[in-house]
């Protein structure tokens, strides 16, 4: 465990293969979205896509770049990554979409660190005529009204009812009361609030579970490490955690370890290599698979399409799935 937190930090941009989902709306759908902004039908070689991500810390995100990879190659358009230092550095991600404003980039597909602050740029980006898609965290919708900003396509999980099941599969493996804790990502982005919410549901619907602690650990290994060195000085009972993302799992776990501690059960969410290989060992009882490849491969998908005038959903909501060590495949 402790060298994959010291990779972590230094996490390589690996080529990866992916198989990425591809799906066609109907065109007649009233919950359409086209691209207004283009005058005449843009053809792809004279197309590129901006995919802006939070970090490349996170192997997470270099599995969304590969989805966005494979679609650069299949629509044969010119697809510029960028990315920030890490998840909590939303002014870097301003400055980022502030310079494709700059560059005049076709489209930006942005999965944003926060949920509100991006959207002022996002609006601006919008208005100079870019098609702006929206993966991974929701930006706000009042906000981006507020902002004059055309509806946009948002692509992810449904990060609460996920979060829900992975954390009833959690709590079906306990067998007395039990007192339990979360630990949060960025609570200013929807989908930490997501997780958040849908881990709470299903604890507070168990008569064995009561939640005793409820930090954030802003999505990072380190922090999750000194997040829960602090809840088991307070709560030392603590039997079972539910972490928003898998980094943090591996924080925790991580701590556990060192601590002696083999009698607390915890959940993550999003399937990377480590916390696969974490079930497997019988380190970590569950994570969820949402996909990050299909996210980054429909996200460019749908800015072609809207960069095409042809109509996409508002909303596209692919199937997580909750892989615990019987599920999970060799």
């Amino acid at each position: 465990m402790y060298w994959f937190y010291n990779r972590c930090k230094t996490v390589s941009m690996a080529c990866l293969t992916v198989f990425a989902l591809s799906c066609t709306p109907s065109p007649d759908s009233p919950d359409n979205l086209t691209a207004t902004s283009a005058e005449s039908a843009v053809t792809p070689e004279k197309i590129t896509v901006a995919l802006v991500m939070k970090t490349l810390t996170n192997p997470f995100f270099i599995e969304m770049e590969a989805g966005a990879r494979r679609a650069e190659e299949e629509f044969n358009i010119n697809l510029l990554v960028k990315t920030a230092a890490q998840e909590t550095s939303i002014q870097q991600q301003i400055d980022i979409v502030e310079r494709l404003i700059d560059d005049a980039v076709d489209a930006i597909v942005i999965a944003p660190g926060d949920s509100i602050e991006l959207i002022p740029s996002l609006a601006r980006a919008q208005k100079a005529g870019i098609v702006v898609v929206n993966i991974d965290n929701k930006l706000d919708d009042s906000f981006a009204q507020l902002n004059d900003m055309e509806p946009i396509p948002f692509i992810s999980v449904d990060n609460k009812k996920s979060a829900y099941a992975v954390t009833q599969y959690l709590i079906s493996q306990l067998d007395k009361p039990t007192n339990v804790a979360i630990i949060e990502g960025i609570n200013e982005a929807q989908n930490s609030q997501d997780r958040r919410d849908g881990a709470l549901q299903a604890f507070n619907e168990s008569e064995l579970t009561t939640v005793v602690a409820m930090e954030s650990a802003h999505w990072k290994i380190d922090e999750a490490y000194a997040v829960a060195q602090d809840i088991f000085e307070s709560h030392p009972d603590i039997g079972a955690i539910f972490c928003a993302n898998d980094m943090m799992g591996l924080g925790v776990l991580e701590y556990l370890s060192k601590s002696g501690r083999s009698d607390v059960l915890v959940a993550s969410f999003d399937a990377l290599d480590a916390a696969l290989k974490a079930i497997a060992r019988g380190e970590l009882i569950a994570t969820v698979d949402q996909k990050p490849a299909e996210q980054g491969y429909l996200g460019v998908q749908t800015a072609l399409k809207m960069l095409r005038h042809e109509p996409v959903d508002k909303i596209s909501l692919i199937d997580a799935v909750v892989i615990n060590k019987t599920t999970l495949t060799p």
